[in-house]
Protein backbone atom coordinates (compact mmCIF):
# COMPACT_ATOMS: atom_id res chain seq x y z
CA UNK A 1 0.00 0.00 0.00
CA UNK A 2 1.32 3.17 -0.54
CA UNK A 3 -0.09 6.59 1.63
CA UNK A 4 -0.32 10.03 0.23
CA UNK A 5 -0.35 13.12 2.85
CA UNK A 6 -0.16 16.36 2.87
CA UNK A 7 3.11 17.47 4.90
CA UNK A 8 1.72 20.32 7.78
CA UNK A 9 3.53 23.42 6.27
CA UNK A 10 1.19 22.51 2.96
CA UNK A 11 -1.56 22.51 5.21
CA UNK A 12 -0.88 25.93 7.10
CA UNK A 13 0.04 27.73 4.12
CA UNK A 14 -2.77 26.13 1.77
CA UNK A 15 -5.26 25.65 4.19
CA UNK A 16 -8.07 25.26 1.09
CA UNK A 17 -5.93 21.77 -0.47
CA UNK A 18 -8.38 19.24 -1.05
CA UNK A 19 -6.70 16.27 -3.44
CA UNK A 20 -8.99 13.29 -4.78
CA UNK A 21 -7.10 10.40 -5.61
CA UNK A 22 -9.00 8.16 -7.73
CA UNK A 23 -7.18 4.92 -8.18
CA UNK A 24 -7.33 2.19 -10.91
CA UNK A 25 -5.90 -1.17 -11.09
CA UNK A 26 -6.32 -3.70 -13.14
CA UNK A 27 -5.93 -1.15 -16.24
CA UNK A 28 -6.12 -2.09 -19.70
CA UNK A 29 -4.70 0.66 -21.53
CA UNK A 30 -4.22 -0.90 -24.96
CA UNK A 31 -8.03 -1.13 -25.67
CA UNK A 32 -9.83 0.64 -27.11
CA UNK A 33 -11.64 3.83 -24.87
CA UNK A 34 -15.17 4.96 -26.60
CA UNK A 35 -16.17 7.24 -23.98
CA UNK A 36 -13.09 9.06 -23.49
CA UNK A 37 -12.95 9.84 -27.13
CA UNK A 38 -16.14 10.99 -26.94
CA UNK A 39 -15.31 13.27 -24.14
CA UNK A 40 -12.51 14.86 -25.86
CA UNK A 41 -14.20 14.95 -28.90
CA UNK A 42 -17.27 17.18 -27.09
CA UNK A 43 -14.93 19.70 -25.82
CA UNK A 44 -12.85 20.17 -28.86
CA UNK A 45 -16.28 20.95 -30.58
CA UNK A 46 -17.61 22.94 -27.38
CA UNK A 47 -14.66 24.75 -28.28
CA UNK A 48 -15.37 24.94 -31.98
CA UNK A 49 -19.03 26.35 -31.63
CA UNK A 50 -18.58 28.38 -29.11
CA UNK A 51 -20.53 26.86 -26.51
CA UNK A 52 -17.74 26.34 -24.34
CA UNK A 53 -14.48 27.54 -23.40
CA UNK A 54 -11.25 26.54 -20.69
CA UNK A 55 -11.22 28.69 -17.93
CA UNK A 56 -7.91 30.93 -17.92
CA UNK A 57 -5.94 32.81 -15.80
CA UNK A 58 -8.92 35.19 -14.81
CA UNK A 59 -10.73 32.46 -13.39
CA UNK A 60 -10.90 32.19 -9.75
CA UNK A 61 -9.69 28.76 -10.37
CA UNK A 62 -6.72 29.51 -12.17
CA UNK A 63 -6.49 32.24 -10.32
CA UNK A 64 -6.10 30.83 -6.92
CA UNK A 65 -2.72 28.37 -8.73
CA UNK A 66 -1.15 31.47 -9.93
CA UNK A 67 -0.93 33.09 -6.76
CA UNK A 68 0.22 30.12 -4.91
CA UNK A 69 2.84 29.42 -7.46
CA UNK A 70 4.18 33.39 -6.37
CA UNK A 71 4.18 32.44 -3.04
CA UNK A 72 6.70 29.85 -3.44
CA UNK A 73 8.73 31.74 -6.10
CA UNK A 74 7.57 30.58 -9.31
CA UNK A 75 6.12 32.70 -12.01
CA UNK A 76 3.03 31.42 -13.69
CA UNK A 77 3.44 32.98 -16.70
CA UNK A 78 6.44 31.28 -17.63
CA UNK A 79 6.05 27.68 -15.97
CA UNK A 80 2.31 27.54 -15.76
CA UNK A 81 -0.16 25.17 -13.77
CA UNK A 82 -0.67 22.59 -15.58
CA UNK A 83 -4.52 22.91 -16.24
CA UNK A 84 -3.68 26.25 -17.53
CA UNK A 85 -0.93 25.09 -20.10
CA UNK A 86 -3.23 22.58 -20.82
CA UNK A 87 -6.74 25.10 -21.63
CA UNK A 88 -3.96 27.53 -23.72
CA UNK A 89 -2.93 24.99 -25.98
CA UNK A 90 -6.56 23.61 -26.49
CA UNK A 91 -7.66 27.04 -27.03
CA UNK A 92 -4.53 27.57 -29.33
CA UNK A 93 -4.87 24.22 -31.46
CA UNK A 94 -8.52 23.57 -31.36
CA UNK A 95 -7.77 19.63 -29.99
CA UNK A 96 -6.33 18.34 -27.01
CA UNK A 97 -2.98 16.00 -27.33
CA UNK A 98 -3.41 12.49 -27.91
CA UNK A 99 -0.93 10.48 -25.41
CA UNK A 100 -2.47 7.16 -24.24
CA UNK A 101 -6.35 6.38 -23.24
CA UNK A 102 -5.66 6.79 -19.30
CA UNK A 103 -3.74 10.39 -19.60
CA UNK A 104 -6.42 11.24 -22.32
CA UNK A 105 -8.94 10.73 -19.77
CA UNK A 106 -7.08 12.79 -16.99
CA UNK A 107 -6.36 15.66 -19.41
CA UNK A 108 -10.28 15.68 -20.83
CA UNK A 109 -11.29 15.45 -17.01
CA UNK A 110 -9.01 18.40 -16.11
CA UNK A 111 -9.67 20.71 -18.60
CA UNK A 112 -13.56 19.83 -18.36
CA UNK A 113 -13.50 21.14 -14.59
CA UNK A 114 -10.63 23.75 -14.77
CA UNK A 115 -8.59 21.53 -12.32
CA UNK A 116 -4.94 20.49 -12.19
CA UNK A 117 -4.78 16.57 -12.93
CA UNK A 118 -1.87 14.50 -13.16
CA UNK A 119 -1.62 10.73 -12.61
CA UNK A 120 1.60 8.18 -10.98
CA UNK A 121 2.18 4.32 -12.36
CA UNK A 122 1.95 3.12 -8.85
CA UNK A 123 4.30 0.31 -9.57
CA UNK A 124 6.87 2.79 -10.34
CA UNK A 125 6.43 4.86 -6.70
CA UNK A 126 9.11 4.27 -4.35
CA UNK A 127 7.59 4.13 -0.59
CA UNK A 128 4.95 6.79 0.32
CA UNK A 129 4.08 10.00 -1.60
CA UNK A 130 4.07 13.46 0.29
CA UNK A 131 2.88 16.90 -1.08
CA UNK A 132 5.40 19.22 0.58
CA UNK A 133 8.18 21.94 0.10
CA UNK A 134 11.67 20.48 -1.68
CA UNK A 135 14.69 21.25 0.18
CA UNK A 136 16.83 22.16 -3.10
CA UNK A 137 18.69 18.48 -2.64
CA UNK A 138 16.61 16.21 -4.55
CA UNK A 139 16.26 15.30 -7.98
CA UNK A 140 13.68 15.32 -10.50
CA UNK A 141 13.58 14.18 -14.30
CA UNK A 142 10.90 15.90 -16.52
CA UNK A 143 8.73 13.80 -18.44
CA UNK A 144 9.46 13.06 -21.98
CA UNK A 145 13.49 13.95 -20.37
CA UNK A 146 15.10 10.69 -19.42
CA UNK A 147 18.28 11.51 -19.15
CA UNK A 148 17.94 15.22 -17.91
CA UNK A 149 18.58 15.85 -13.97
CA UNK A 150 16.93 18.65 -12.24
CA UNK A 151 16.98 20.18 -8.70
CA UNK A 152 13.98 21.90 -7.21
CA UNK A 153 14.38 25.17 -5.50
CA UNK A 154 14.12 25.35 -2.22
CA UNK A 155 10.89 25.82 -0.79
CA UNK A 156 9.48 25.05 -4.07
CA UNK A 157 5.87 22.84 -3.62
CA UNK A 158 6.86 19.08 -5.07
CA UNK A 159 5.12 16.23 -5.04
CA UNK A 160 7.98 13.42 -3.69
CA UNK A 161 8.50 9.97 -2.75
CA UNK A 162 11.27 7.93 -1.26
CA UNK A 163 13.52 8.27 -4.38
CA UNK A 164 12.88 11.68 -5.87
CA UNK A 165 10.25 14.39 -7.14
CA UNK A 166 7.40 13.33 -8.87
CA UNK A 167 6.43 16.76 -9.85
CA UNK A 168 7.67 20.37 -10.04
CA UNK A 169 6.07 23.39 -9.02
CA UNK A 170 3.42 21.53 -7.23
CA UNK A 171 1.52 20.08 -10.88
CA UNK A 172 3.58 21.84 -13.58
CA UNK A 173 5.14 18.86 -14.69
CA UNK A 174 5.13 14.84 -13.70
CA UNK A 175 8.61 13.09 -13.55
CA UNK A 176 9.53 10.43 -16.36
CA UNK A 177 10.49 7.54 -13.93
CA UNK A 178 6.52 7.43 -12.73
CA UNK A 179 4.56 8.56 -15.97
CA UNK A 180 1.63 6.58 -17.20
CA UNK A 181 1.90 4.55 -20.52
CA UNK A 182 -0.45 2.15 -22.17
CA UNK A 183 0.90 -1.05 -19.89
CA UNK A 184 0.49 0.78 -16.39
CA UNK A 185 -1.49 -1.62 -14.74
CA UNK A 186 -2.03 0.45 -10.86
CA UNK A 187 -2.30 3.55 -11.30
CA UNK A 188 -3.47 6.82 -8.71
CA UNK A 189 -5.09 9.94 -10.78
CA UNK A 190 -4.81 13.41 -8.75
CA UNK A 191 -7.64 15.90 -9.03
CA UNK A 192 -6.59 19.08 -7.35
CA UNK A 193 -7.74 22.51 -5.94
CA UNK A 194 -6.86 25.25 -3.38
CA UNK A 195 -10.23 26.09 -2.81
CA UNK A 196 -11.98 23.62 -0.81
CA UNK A 197 -14.89 25.75 0.53
CA UNK A 198 -15.85 26.97 -3.15
CA UNK A 199 -14.79 23.73 -5.33
CA UNK A 200 -15.01 20.76 -3.12
CA UNK A 201 -18.37 20.08 -5.06
CA UNK A 202 -16.82 20.22 -7.89
CA UNK A 203 -13.74 18.18 -7.47
CA UNK A 204 -15.70 15.12 -6.24
CA UNK A 205 -17.76 15.82 -9.46
CA UNK A 206 -14.76 15.51 -11.71
CA UNK A 207 -13.19 12.60 -9.65
CA UNK A 208 -16.44 10.74 -10.18
CA UNK A 209 -15.90 11.33 -13.98
CA UNK A 210 -12.88 10.52 -14.29
CA UNK A 211 -13.76 7.34 -11.90
CA UNK A 212 -16.46 6.55 -14.79
CA UNK A 213 -14.04 7.05 -17.65
CA UNK A 214 -11.54 4.61 -15.69
CA UNK A 215 -13.83 1.99 -14.54
CA UNK A 216 -14.97 0.15 -17.99
CA UNK A 217 -11.24 -0.46 -18.23
CA UNK A 218 -10.34 -1.43 -14.97
CA UNK A 219 -10.45 -4.33 -12.03
CA UNK A 220 -10.94 -2.40 -9.52
CA UNK A 221 -11.67 1.63 -8.65
CA UNK A 222 -11.97 3.80 -5.74
CA UNK A 223 -11.95 7.55 -4.81
CA UNK A 224 -9.78 8.82 -1.83
CA UNK A 225 -9.27 12.36 -0.39
CA UNK A 226 -6.98 14.15 1.18
CA UNK A 227 -7.16 17.75 2.65
CA UNK A 228 -6.65 19.92 5.87
CA UNK A 229 -9.18 17.53 7.65
CA UNK A 230 -7.33 14.63 6.47
CA UNK A 231 -4.12 15.35 5.51
CA UNK A 232 -3.20 11.16 4.47
CA UNK A 233 -5.09 8.45 2.60
CA UNK A 234 -3.39 4.73 2.51
CA UNK A 235 -4.04 3.74 -0.83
Amino acid sequence: MTAFRLAPAIVDAFPGTLIALVTASGLRGREAWPATDAAVADLELGLADGSWEPAGETDPRIGAWHAAYRSFGTNPRRVRPSVDALGRRLAKKGALPRINPPVDSYNAVSVGHGLPAGAFDLDRVSGDVAVRRADGTEAFTPLGEPDTVEAPEPGEVVYADDEGVLTRHWNHRDAHRTRVTEDSARVVFVLETLRAEDDGALLKDAAEELRGLLAPHADLTAVHHVGAAQPEAVL
